[in-house]
């Protein structure tokens, strides 16, 4: 077998020419609203939150950034007043990123173009059962790479009762 055409690098290499090409047409509505990847990211991930809101180092985990990169996009956004910081009651070493109204609103005013722009370049292209077993592989991938990119999202039972703050 020819090691240059190897399957598993075929896989690698269109998803990664997907993911830019999909980065370089979604970008231009975000950056018409004002927004950079990361700072969208980060927003509609504390939008899709209980409470609207995430202790800053389950943000980190869910964006992939580190502790002081989420810290300095969260800095940035409160400036713009789109986050808010709020202070963990029962640990002074943790805090919340919570999206503000302003962030919400700036939230509502972008996604219809940007989902329409997601339609448009990506889920639209595939049928109902295509795109389904796209997102259960891309889950269980996401899974195993990214352990932690649900972190806080979704605490419910006993985890959610006994976790500080």
């Amino acid at each position: 077998m020819d090691p240059f055409d190897d399957p598993r690098l075929t896989a690698m290499g269109l998803f990664a020419e997907v993911f830019t090409g999909l980065s370089s047409r979604t970008s231009q509505t975000l950056t018409a609203a004002g927004l950079s990847e990361v700072d969208f990211e980060t927003l509609i991930r504390l939008a899709r939150s209980p409470e609207r809101r995430l202790r800053m180092s389950d943000l980190a985990a869910q964006t992939s950034l580190s502790t002081s990169g989420i810290t300095r996009v969260v800095d940035r956004l409160e400036r713009d007043g789109l986050v808010e910081r709020h202070a963990c009651t029962s640990d002074r070493r943790a805090s919340y990123a919570v999206l503000s109204d302003a962030g919400a609103e700036r939230l509502r005013t972008l996604l219809p173009r940007h989902v329409e722009d997601i339609e448009t370049w990506f889920t639209g292209l595939l049928s109902e059962d295509q795109l389904a077993g796209f997102l259960a592989a891309l889950r269980v991938i996401r899974d195993v790479v990214r352990p932690g990119a649900t972190a806080g999202a979704q605490e419910t039972g006993r985890a959610a009762r006994t976790r500080p703050c």
